[in-house]
């Protein structure tokens, strides 16, 4: 494992030495209880993602998420492949939501995403998980796909924080968040680390059947960093509040990559930590034969290249940001 003291920036600006998760405050002010009531008052025609869906969850109407009432959750563990940032040397405890707002086709974990994998959980069963992460030395709480279920995310923080949760929590995203859910997570969430996924709606059309992607990331990312501000650190260089911004780096996508980094260089924050992922792999729908016996997607059915990943960090280093995972 390599040393997670390259991730602490020599800016102190950027270095938090005394830190309390943010929910603290928002449970000494009391209001937890009415941030749970607004959640659940969501559900009952449900916008809580940019899909619009209008169902009653509260009595098990399911649409595109194929969610009902309460989550699904796939598994929960202290995971050691997350950033180096985030993982330390004890690892970040993720809580791992099956089934998904979106249909990417190449979804590395398409058996979570599109199968309902795993238990429904209440909000008591899901703080349980928490505390029981927190209990084994996990650096932080990070809910894992939580954008079709963030009422019940509020539920647990809810149950979880009176019973002694104290540590960060991170709201692990596609970025296809809506307005609605952001609003319930204000307050609640420290370290906030959205996928921004692609920059043209076309793109966002045929790889994730979600056209109107692009614009919903742009607003959600703008109202995380509005909310929790740039990436900051303890002096053990593990993250403790802000923003990290994920991009999976696609074969042929240089000027998408391009795009979404001059965004957030200027119109998010130069100081925009970002990490370039290069793990695209063709899975899922990429590659399977189509109706017309042809491999689907035949544009992506291969790696990003060394070169195109150099080309993604430069594009990215050209558009002003400096600091990458």
């Amino acid at each position: 494992m390599r040393s997670i003291v390259r991730s602490l920036p020599p800016d102190p600006r950027f270095v938090c030495e005394d830190f309390e998760p943010v929910y603290l405050e928002t449970w000494r002010r009391g209001l937890l209880p009415a941030r749970v009531a607004a959640g659940l008052a969501e559900l009952a025609e449900c916008r809580i993602c940019p899909r619009n869906c209008g169902v009653n969850r509260m009595y098990d109407e399911r649409r595109v998420c194929h969610t009902g009432r309460h989550a699904i959750v796939s598994s929960a563990f202290a995971h050691f492949g997350e950033e180096h940032c985030l993982r330390g040397t004890r690892g970040s405890g993720t809580i791992f939501f099956a089934l998904c707002n979106l249909r990417c086709v190449f979804c590395q974990n398409w058996d979570i995403s599109q199968r309902a994998s795993g238990p429904e959980m209440d909000g008591e069963r899901i703080a349980d998980l928490m505390l029981a992460l927190q209990e084994s030395g996990c650096h932080n709480v990070n809910f894992v796909t939580p954008e079709h279920v963030a009422p019940q995310v509020v539920e647990a923080i809810a149950s979880a924080v009176p019973r002694g949760l104290r540590v960060p929590i991170v709201y692990n995203t596609s970025a296809f968040d809506g307005p609605q859910s952001l609003r319930l997570m204000d307050g609640l969430v420290d370290i906030y680390m959205p996928d921004f996924k692609f920059w043209s709606r076309e793109s966002a059309r045929t790889y994730s059947r979600a056209k109107n992607y692009p614009e919903a990331a742009r607003a959600a990312i703008r109202e995380m960093h509005r909310q929790v501000g740039d990436l900051r650190f303890g002096a053990d260089g593990v993250a403790r509040r802000g923003l990290l911004v994920r991009h999976l780096v696609m074969p042929g996508q240089t000027d998408e990559t391009a795009a979404i980094a001059r965004w957030l260089a200027d119109e998010i924050s130069p100081d925009t930590y970002l990490n370039l992922m290069g793990q695209y792999r063709p899975e899922y729908e990429v590659g399977a034969i189509g109706s017309d016996g042809r491999p689907k997607h035949a544009e992506i059915r291969r790696r990003p290249t060394a070169g195109e990943m150099e080309a993604a960090y430069r594009v990215a280093r050209d558009a002003g940001l400096w600091r990458f995972d």
